[in-house]
């Protein structure tokens, strides 16, 4: 849990403006035809140009893909008819995060538009009855019953959470299920997250990461991945991309220094996420203030 403090409220506000800004930009670039790694480097740059900073890489999921999917600079992925799209936009000012998602059906089948509809209608079920000292289980029990309501699945073992300042998933976990838990949400900022889909409902991981994280920094030999650890640096113990690397020292040289620090334990992967039944996901995020007046600051 964290005590909001005063001065801070403007910055986690503006962030949640921007990434509210940019999502919405981000989904009038996802069309058919249209190359998912152009449209995740566009939608960073339009970050930067609200003077905002990245606070993850954008990722564009597809289909069974929940979650975590972030384009190399080789990916030649290309929207197609039918496709279920998740675009999860992060967004900080002072280490202040904004965390949203949504998702785009590029098809007309009114099943998959239910699907759709399933986790946008869970979200604002939980926004309507948020409250200051509402309690972890309550919310979930909220999005699950929205969801089901559909003929839908929630993903149980993906969850909303706590935002911090540089810190993207802090605690509390925020089920997408109902759990009894009595542990209450107060005076902190949050991410509400619910994941529908009509496959399994649970997550597994995918074999190759582009998403990591600095979490052990330390001393390391070869002058490759020392260079490479000191841009990692300046992400300020963030998630950064693989392809960010890639593009300040060569595909080569980032792919070795990544190994050598995965290795040696320094930074940690964030492999994609994919429905273990190979079902249709989709996603809608929003972030929350939770005090005595909430406020939503991705809508």
């Amino acid at each position: 849990m964290i005590n909001i403090a005063i001065e801070n409220i403007e910055d986690w506000t503006k962030a949640g403006k921007i990434a509210s800004e940019v999502r919405q930009y981000g989904r009038t670039l996802i069309k058919e035809g249209a190359s998912l790694l152009e449209v995740t480097e566009t939608v960073e740059k339009k970050i930067m140009q609200l003077n905002g900073k990245i606070a993850f890489p954008v990722q564009i999921s597809r289909n069974n893909i929940a979650a975590h999917y972030c384009p190399d600079i080789e990916d030649k992925t290309v929207f197609q008819r039918g496709d279920v799209i998740k675009i999860d936009v992060g967004v900080h000012i002072n280490g202040c995060i904004g965390d949203t998602a949504c998702t785009v059906y590029l098809g007309d089948d009114p099943k998959i538009i239910e699907l759709v509809r399933a986790s946008e209608e869970a979200l604002e079920s939980a926004i309507k009855n948020i409250r200051n000292g509402i309690f972890i289980g309550e919310i979930g029990a909220l999005i699950q019953k929205a969801i089901s309501s559909h003929g839908f699945a929630p993903i149980r073992n993906l969850s909303g959470h706590g935002l911090e300042k540089f810190d993207v998933h802090s605690s509390p976990n925020i089920p997408n299920f109902a759990t009894g838990d009595r542990n209450k949400v107060e005076e902190q900022v949050i991410a509400i997250e619910p994941f529908a889909t009509n496959g399994a409902g649970i997550v597994v991981e995918g074999t190759t990461a582009n998403v990591f994280s600095l979490v052990n920094k330390k001393p390391v030999r070869d002058n490759i991945s020392r260079a490479v650890l000191k841009k990692i640096d300046e992400y300020e113990g963030l998630p950064f991309a693989r392809r960010w690397l890639e593009q300040e020292f060569s595909k080569p040289k980032a792919d070795f220094a990544l190994r050598q620090l995965l290795r040696q334990e320094i930074i940690q992967q964030y492999p994609p996420l994919s429905d273990m039944g190979k079902g249709l996901v989709s996603q809608t995020e929003h972030t929350l203030i939770v005090s005595d007046k909430i406020i939503v600051t991705t809508l």
